[in-house]
């Protein structure tokens, strides 16, 4: 897995842009040079809002190019309101980057599956991917078709992109994960970002098809950054994420509790206990 935790840095941006890409779903960019320069695929900020009354929120990066980064977030609370309000011009605090990210070198088929504002985690990889000469397919799930946001900037990157929606009202008329399990063409790696019981079966349909998988977590974080372990999952102890501490005891238990915000956010399928 992909890290860069020691290149974490608060960075007081300026917002330069603001799009509201679907009701309640809001993209924010920022000049922020030095956290494009470090950041790797799947990694994520600690964004604060203005007013400072309520705790930061993690949002996966979605965009990092030249001077400018971006974050894609559903507005579901007041933290996320506060950073929705903002326009060009003001100012946002963001910490990062953060946790690990995709292991990407060498994947020269890749099946990437996100659902819902999950989407926004896994444009760098594709990015990446394409740029590294790999075949990509995009596999995007939500509930209606309004809510399949930038799907069109996805197939100008360069991948191939399904969709399905809850509804029927664009594509597969079903769950995501059913559209990848449909797959005639079986890649040599999956991605995944999006709701948990998504996740979970997408590493079903990816141990079926004995491809290895990759699932950025979703979770709600605390500190960000490791140190009150509030967002743990359970992963086998051989993981090389496994965390050194506590130390392991003799003739314990085969599962540690990895950190997704530290260890994570980033998993191998096979390796989660869940």
């Amino acid at each position: 897995m992909a890290s860069a935790v020691t290149s974490a840095a608060l960075h007081h941006a300026l917002v330069v842009d603001r799009q509201e890409l679907a009701p309640q779903i809001v993209l924010l960019g920022f000049d922020a040079p030095e956290l494009v320069r470090v950041t790797k695929p799947g990694q994520f900020v600690m964004a604060m809002p203005p007013s400072g009354e309520v705790a930061s929120t993690a949002l996966g990066i979605y965009e990092a190019e030249g001077n400018r980064a971006s974050v894609m977030f559903f507005v579901v609370g007041k933290r996320t309101a506060e950073l929705a309000a903002l326009r060009p011009g003001d100012r946002i605090g963001v910490y990062g980057p953060l946790g690990t990210g995709f292991t990407i070198d060498g994947a020269r088929d890749v099946a990437i599956v996100a659902g819902g504002v999950g989407i926004a985690s896994v444009f760098l990889p594709v990015q990446a991917l394409v740029h590294a000469g790999a075949r990509v397919r995009l596999y995007y799930g939500a509930r209606t078709s309004e809510l399949l946001v930038d799907r069109e900037r996805f197939a100008r990157a360069g991948c191939d992109v399904l969709v399905a929606t809850d509804d029927g009202s664009v594509g597969y008329a079903g769950y995501v994960s059913d559209l990848l399990a449909q797959t005639s063409e079986t890649p040599d790696l999956v991605l995944a970002c999006g709701p948990t019981p998504m996740l979970r079966a997408v590493a079903r349909v990816a141990a079926e098809m004995n491809v290895p998988a990759q699932l950025s977590l979703e979770e709600t974080f605390a500190c960000g950054v490791g140190g009150c372990w509030g967002c743990v999952v359970p992963l086998v102890r051989t993981s090389k994420q496994a965390p050194s501490f506590p130390p392991a005891e003799q003739d314990g238990s085969d599962v540690v509790y990895a950190r997704v915000c530290k260890e994570g956010p980033v998993f191998w399928a096979h390796e989660l206990r869940w």
